[in-house]
């Protein structure tokens, strides 16, 4: 819990009801840690649990009743059909499966969040994306996965830089760590960002690029309207979501609204 304290803490500081949000919670676990350490002895701040499964919902709500934890919200619903707050602060999301990931990050960026902290998990889309593009593949970049396994590795790390750079464009500043170690999981890369900008074109041109080069779309910027470099929006094959719709980038230095601008990457 040492990587979300300066999140948690920055938040609480600045905000007089944080709103911190667990996008696929399961049994919530994650979720009565943080309300445990950072929201059980404070004044004000809430935690919106949101998970589909309707027994997990369940079960999480009789155990937060059981330790008084009242300013604990549960929801059954999947990450990308949920009723979000309008204001997230913080928004978390362990584990939550291949493109379960990329609608969290969505909701996070929809509803303004100041932090972000999401472990992916099971990345598949890409690869298939890959699996597709193969036979075609200009030059030497196929070869990167011609074999499925190498396709298998090389998707899962695709898909997590497209997400630290969406993250990017977006005004985030983001750091790649790992949540616990190898001998426990193999599933632990972790994705912080903290906003500091409201956009920034750099990073946004870079993923544009990244995306043609490679020839993927994957969901995350399927659903925000972020092109390949020299496609139109018309060509993806689902446009950007339209309820709070995300504007395109306009300045990289642009502070966002209560950003607290810094330079250290572990702050993230």
């Amino acid at each position: 819990m040492g990587l979300l304290r300066p999140a948690m803490d920055d938040v609480q500081a600045r905000h007089p009801n944080p709103v911190v949000v667990d996008a696929g919670s399961g049994n919530a676990y994650l979720g009565f840690i943080v309300y445990e350490l950072f929201l059980k002895d404070a004044q004000a701040g809430e935690l919106l649990s949101i998970e589909g499964r309707p027994e997990l919902t369940e079960r999480a709500k009789g155990r937060a009743e059981r330790l008084h934890f009242d300013r604990m919200r549960f929801q059954t619903a999947h990450i990308d059909e949920a009723q979000y707050p309008e204001r997230i602060h913080v928004l978390m999301a362990l584990h939550a499966c291949d493109t379960a990931t990329d609608d969290a990050l969505v909701a996070a960026i929809k509803h303004g969040a100041d932090h972000v902290a999401v472990v992916p998990c099971c990345q598949a889309e890409v690869a298939a994306q890959l699996k597709e593009k193969k036979a075609k593949g200009p030059g030497s970049m196929s070869l990167l996965f011609q074999h499925p396994m190498h396709r298998r590795e090389f998707g899962s790390h695709l898909t997590n830089v497209i997400r630290a750079l969406t993250l990017e464009s977006f005004g985030y500043q983001v750091t790649v760590t790992e949540l616990t170690g190898w001998e426990h999981s193999l599933k632990n890369e972790l994705i912080l960002g903290r906003r500091v900008h409201r956009d920034n074109r750099r990073a946004r041109l870079q993923l544009q690029a990244l995306l043609a080069e490679t020839g993927v779309q994957p969901r995350l910027t399927r659903l925000l309207g972020i092109t390949p470099e020299g496609m139109s929006g018309s060509a993806l094959q689902e446009g950007p979501a339209t309820e709070g719709a995300v504007a395109g980038p306009e300045s990289e230095g642009e502070s966002a609204p209560g950003a607290v601008p810094g330079t250290d990457e572990r702050e993230a």
